[in-house]
């Protein structure tokens, strides 16, 4: 019909594959998709899953996170993995119901880059605002022919999603990355930028990653030491890992009295 915009294949790809079941995809409101966004660094989407919907509901605005303590959240976060982000996101919590949502989203505890523009793309729409991840900035470096910059993944997801901009784009293009355009043995023939990709999955221009072993580092320590105090709500400093100890209470996440070790209070 003269005058009807064709679907791109992106977005047609996006609406019929596209991971719109995500619990977070449903909303448009900024603290939903921040906790989710603090919840998926570094972790995995089927983890996030599981404990999204407890979290939120016990902390549904950050006035009620606010309210209820720093030990509250910690406790609440449970075993998904680098607490830090719960005590980060509770100080974030604090700020914003003392001064409302700042204009520079990189201002709140534990917000970079990525998750700021995450959120003004999924909570505001920004057309201009794309958080460049992992998966996205695979997408950009393989259908360009080389490694990008943050800049330059931005402006080359522009150029190859277009129409789609803001949350559309930034999801279509993270989704693409995450089931069809993986690290490993990519399905080029299932993709709808293939005719536009210069690489067709060849030269993937990774970046190593270094997993760090989990057994016996000073990371189990700490978890060890945060899941013995959820479980008794005090740890004597005496039974105690005393390095790990003193790490998570230099993080904010345990405080030390009388020699009992507890979840941090304020």
């Amino acid at each position: 019909m003269s005058g009807q915009r064709t679907e791109s294949p992106l977005a047609r790809w996006y609406r019929e594959h596209g991971r719109h079941d995500l619990e977070w995809r449903a909303t448009r409101e900024r603290w939903e998709i921040l906790v989710a966004e603090v919840m998926l660094a570094q972790t995995q989407v089927a983890r996030v899953q599981a404990v999204y919907h407890p979290f939120l509901t016990r902390f549904p605005a950050p006035e009620v996170m606010a309210a209820a303590g720093p030990a509250a959240v910690i406790d609440a976060w449970g075993r998904l993995g680098y607490p830090r982000r719960a005590r980060r996101l509770f100080d974030a919590a604090v700020i914003i119901c003392e001064s409302g949502w700042p204009a520079d989203l990189t201002s709140l505890p534990g917000v970079g880059s990525y998750t700021a523009a995450a959120v003004a793309a999924e909570a505001d729409d920004d057309p201009l605002a794309i958080g460049i991840d992992v998966n996205i900035r695979r997408v950009c470096e393989r259908t360009r022919g080389g490694r990008v910059s943050d800049r330059e993944a931005a402006a080359v997801a522009a150029r190859v999603a277009f129409p789609l901009f803001g949350r559309d784009r930034m999801l279509a293009l993270m989704d693409l990355g995450s089931l069809v355009c993986t690290a490993r043995d990519p399905r080029c023939d299932e993709c709808p930028l293939r005719r536009r990709c210069v690489t067709r999955g060849v030269g993937a221009f990774e970046r190593p990653r270094r997993q760090t072993r989990y057994e016996g580092s000073f990371r189990q320590r700490r978890g060890a030491v945060l899941e013995r105090v959820r479980a008794c709500e005090t740890l004597a400093i005496d039974e105690a890992d005393r390095e790990a100890v003193a790490s998570l209470e230099r993080d904010g996440l345990v405080e030390v009295s009388f020699g009992q070790v507890r979840l941090a209070r304020r």
